[in-house]
């Protein structure tokens, strides 16, 4: 029985996760809602919330998945890509109980474990499979030859998904953080109200500061003609941003799919979460006959479940790594 500590510090949630035998037991996610007055993660006060949060959260999720801390086998975190201090906490915490119990430390990449969160639970996708993986820092197609032989084929030029909703939700005045409030949105309006343009970014790449420029300069124009634009069409303006954040993202996806003969198409990331995505590539794998998977919720957005069990296939490879192994601000993938 193998049976893994899995910590998650690479932003602003503190998560802790037991795996056993590739089964997710517990997974205790603490939010910070600390950042909400500052309109986004300010990363000082995220890593001093870590440093709070860190031992109460590996605490819960030993006593929710019914072991001890003598049962556990290994410890895995994230060691980048992320905020330095951030990572600092959850590195040093997992080398300080590696240490302490005489255990293997074992490294994980925080965007190819948002990859592997497809290998928790019965449904997964078989390899090659193509996964597209949409966070709030970062935008990639992914192909996945294996659990850690992954390919960068596309990946934004500029600004991530996620931040073109964040910085959206910003112009509309709305609170942070933004993205799920521009989905709930978008779902009482009429997306075709506003076409927002598409770049014309050739291959499989992305490009998204085009596009909040465009949002930034539509609002402007007529909120100077119409002091009240934003209140009466605040769900069709969030509809069509949405509309088209998703257009750009599946239409890419689409064609890298058809280029590399893959029928098995994944979601990923923070933004996977979004409604109007998870509906777009549901949408359409079945116009294409191909196959869908799309993480619940809880393994959407930032979470040491995927830590733990990126961390469970390394650990039966038997990749491990030193106590002088330090956090990677950005890390190879």
């Amino acid at each position: 029985m193998a049976v893994i500590l899995g910590i998650e510090s690479s932003c602003d949630e503190t998560s802790a996760s037991v795996c056993v035998d590739g089964k997710i037991l517990s997974n205790i996610i603490a939010n910070q809602t600390i950042h909400a007055a500052y309109g986004g993660v300010v990363p000082e006060l995220a890593s001093r919330v870590h440093q709070q949060n860190i031992i109460p959260a590996v605490q819960q999720a030993i006593v929710n998945a019914k072991v001890s801390k003598n049962d556990i086998d290994a410890v895995a975190f994230t060691r980048g890509p992320g905020l330095l201090g951030s990572l600092l906490v959850g590195v040093s915490f997992a080398k300080s109980f590696a240490l302490a119990k005489n255990l293997p430390l074992i490294e994980v990449n925080h965007m190819q474990a948002h990859v592997l969160a497809h290998f928790i639970g019965e449904t997964k996708p078989k390899f090659p499979f193509l996964c597209l993986t949409v966070s709030g820092g970062h935008t990639q197609i992914v192909l996945v030859k294996n659990y850690f032989d992954m390919e960068i084929i596309g990946q934004t030029l500029d600004d991530a998904a996620g931040e073109a909703l964040d910085k959206t939700s910003k112009i509309l005045g709305l609170p942070y953080p933004g993205g799920p409030l521009i989905d709930k949105y978008a779902r009482l309006g009429n997306a075709d109200a506003y076409p927002f343009p598409e770049p014309n970014i050739p291959g499989f790449d992305f490009s998204f500061s085009g596009l909040k420029t465009s949002i930034l300069y539509f609002i402007r124009d007529n909120v100077a003609t119409d002091p009240q634009f934003l209140e009466k069409n605040m769900a069709d303006i969030c509809a069509s941003v949405e509309k088209r954040v998703v257009t750009i993202l599946l239409n890419k996806f689409r064609k890298a799919a058809e280029k590399y003969g893959i029928t098995q198409l994944a979601l990923a990331g923070g933004v996977s979460a979004n409604t109007g995505l998870r509906q777009g590539l549901t949408d359409l794998c079945a116009q294409k006959g191909w196959e869908s998977f799309i993480p619940k919720f809880e393994y959407c957005t930032d979470n040491a479940a995927m830590i733990a069990i990126a961390g469970y296939y390394k650990y039966l490879d038997k990749d491990f790594v030193g106590q002088d192994i330090a956090p990677l601000a950005r890390m190879p993938f």
